[in-house]
């Protein structure tokens, strides 16, 4: 069965230094590392899991995924 599937607009210069960041990792595109990260973001809301991040554990990811350009 197809999955559903939209398109998610970034800027370019983004874009490139995603590039630049899978180099190596094993992710097969942007888009696949994207997905991923955002797969993780939304598993870390509050409430979600049995073990919740403290406010600092969510502020410290929150800062690394700001240095790679999402916020």
């Amino acid at each position: 069965m197809e999955h559903d599937r939209v398109t998610l607009k970034i800027p370019r210069p983004l874009y490139k230094k995603l590039q630049v960041v899978i180099q190596g990792s094993g992710f097969r595109s942007v888009n696949e590392f994207v997905v991923y990260v955002l797969r993780d973001l939304i598993a870390l809301q509050p409430g979600d899991s049995d073990k919740d991040l403290s406010k600092g554990e969510i502020e410290a990811i929150k800062q690394r995924l700001k240095n790679l350009g999402y916020f």
